[in-house]
């Protein structure tokens, strides 16, 4: 599964690792032209990510997935 992400804070991007740390299926970051994929469980490849732009979240995990869109629900509804 892909999903399309913008990243606003650090608090977001710590979040997203503690999520990749939490499931046992694999979290990538990729790069909207995937020239760039990092593990999001790793603290040194989150660096390598541009975050000013959008990002792609791929994973397996259905859970992480879930929790993503509710965060993006939760922000859209915080901006409004």
């Amino acid at each position: 599964m892909v999903m399309n992400m913008k990243f606003e804070s650090l608090a977001d991007i710590e979040a997203l690792q503690k999520l990749a740390n939490s499931v046992k299926e694999p979290v990538y970051l990729a790069s909207e032209d995937q020239s760039l994929r990092v593990d999001a469980r790793t603290f040194l490849g989150l660096f390598m990510v541009d975050f000013s732009k959008p990002v792609k979240v791929v994973t397996d995990s259905l859970y992480v997935i879930r929790r993503l869109e509710q965060s993006a629900r939760q922000n859209a509804a915080k901006a409004v």
